[in-house]
């Protein structure tokens, strides 16, 4: 799953990260590099020991620094995720986009409320709510991944409402 719960801290406080699908993973950027890095080989043996070769070197070098470095930098940026901290008396989301400051929501964790819609521009459009102002939680995770966030933040809201004092 495209997200992951942690404990801050050890007061009782909970923190979900969700992030956007990768699809290349660091064992999947080993062999795009290394199967670039032999295609880009492949005309310079056919020129190796001639000044052609010279010629081609900086370019297939050029290459593939090109997609060394594109692939860096998606995984640096790291697309859209999503910060949700509980604590007993306050919830707050953080939605950050690439390229746009972050965008915040806080409410009372007692008034929460997820649901999943069908109308929404998503199939399975998961809401959160306290009432006053509805927003949009994980739109970029598939439907699945959307029914199965809703249940492990339910069970987390409906943890920090029991053990309210």
């Amino acid at each position: 799953m495209p997200y992951e719960w942690s404990d801050d801290a050890g007061d009782g406080a909970r923190r979900l990260l969700i992030w956007r699908h990768r699809s290349l993973t660091p064992q999947g950027f080993a062999w795009v590099i290394g199967t670039a890095a032999a295609a880009l080989l492949m005309p310079l043996l056919a020129v190796l020991g001639r000044t052609a070769m010279w010629g081609l070197l900086p370019f297939a070098v050029i290459a593939l620094a090109g997609l060394w470095g594109g692939v860096q930098h998606g995984w640096r940026g790291g697309g859209t995720r999503e910060e949700v901290m509980l604590t007993r008396g306050r919830m707050s989301v953080t939605r950050h986009d690439p390229g746009r400051p972050a965008r915040h929501w806080q409410g009372n964790p007692y008034w929460a409320r997820l649901s999943i819609r069908g109308d929404g521009p998503v199939e399975d459009y998961l809401t959160l709510s306290d009432g006053a102002r509805v927003i949009e939680l994980g739109a970029f995770l598939s439907p699945e991944e959307r029914r199965s966030l809703m249940q492990d933040l339910s069970a987390a809201l409906a943890d920090l409402r029991r053990a309210a004092p």
